[in-house]
């Protein structure tokens, strides 16, 4: 296992009763680097992050993080490691400043002022500092909780959906500060729900039911299904939808508001059937680019045996 990775782990499983929540996941993530962790809800992400960073042993594979050894070297792991929960779980009734102190204090941090003076000024969090936890918005307890995870110097973030529930600026100046980091060397390993997130980082992987179905860029991941995709404007379009679902070369068709994305592995086929269904009704065709979200949602329906739906 090589220095030039953060993480390198390798065929992890873990069983919860008789339940397989992971199954064999491998993965790396390279110094410097911003690794997107993609799934939905219970699909295994936070369980595999918490056995990347030794907080959760795993029933079998092996890994290093760090360098250290995931099965005996959680407490080293920990030390180098910020991790995000998905909760916001600081205290409301202290202040931001009371908040970073304390943490400080849980660390053993020498110079604990100069510390919190310089997490305060590192996420513009100076002129709220005696601002209490409680009062502030999404965005600002992000802040809060990033500027905590970074008061130790750690080489590595686990950020466990970090943006869910924030609003869209505090998103875009949120992954701002993650490139940031990743420039002074920091890794980034970041789960997350919204594809716009996906494509800002470096590599990312998609897990689903525990199994991991893709991992690499985004222009590999989205090449590598080989997907044709189409859009379709027209009436009753969620009509047509269901009409398509069996037909020549189709394999998927997601409703995006007032088009439908139509996609198939026989790129020839389905825009034979296509051009048919648009000869013989109202409706106008447009290839396009298959891109992240399809590739996603056809890789969940392959997986879970579905063939339609709306997003």
């Amino acid at each position: 296992m090589s220095d030039a990775y953060a993480i390198d782990v390798r065929s992890l499983n873990k069983h919860f009763g008789d339940k397989h929540v992971v199954k064999n996941v491998s993965l790396q993530v390279r110094r410097g680097e911003i690794f997107g962790f993609l799934g939905p809800n219970g699909s295994g992400k936070t369980t595999t992050i918490r056995m990347m960073c030794g907080l959760l042993t795993p029933d079998s594979g092996s890994g290093t993080c760090l360098g250290y050894d995931i099965l005996r070297g959680s407490a080293q792991i920990k030390r180098h490691v910020g991790y995000m929960t998905q909760r916001f779980s600081f205290w409301e009734d202290l202040t931001i400043r009371e908040n970073l102190d304390f943490v400080a204090r849980m660390y053993g941090l020498g110079d604990r002022r100069k510390r919190v003076t310089e997490a305060l000024a590192g996420l513009g969090l100076t002129a709220r500092a005696n601002q209490l936890a409680g009062t502030l918005s999404g965005g600002w307890k992000q802040r809060l909780a990033l500027a905590a995870c970074l008061l130790h110097d750690p080489e590595l973030l686990l950020l466990d959906e970090p943006t869910a529930g924030v609003d869209p600026a505090a998103r875009r100046d949120f992954w701002e500060e993650l490139h940031l980091l990743s420039s002074r060397g920091i890794s980034v390993l970041v789960s997350t729900h919204y594809m716009d997130e996906a494509e800002r980082c470096h590599k990312l992987a998609y897990i689903f039911n525990g199994n991991l179905l893709a991992q690499g860029t985004a222009p590999e991941v989205v090449a590598n299904q080989c997907l044709s995709t189409w859009l379709v404007y027209g009436e009753n379009l969620l009509g047509l939808s269901e009409a398509l679902k069996n037909a020549p070369g189709v394999d998927q068709t997601v409703l995006f508001g007032t088009r439908l994305h139509v996609s198939g592995k026989d790129g020839a086929t389905l825009e034979r059937t296509l051009a048919q269904m648009a000869n013989a009704a109202a409706f106008r065709i447009e290839k396009t680019e298959t891109d992240l979200e399809d590739v996603f949602i056809y890789l969940m329906k392959q997986t879970s045996g579905k063939t339609g739906g709306a997003a």
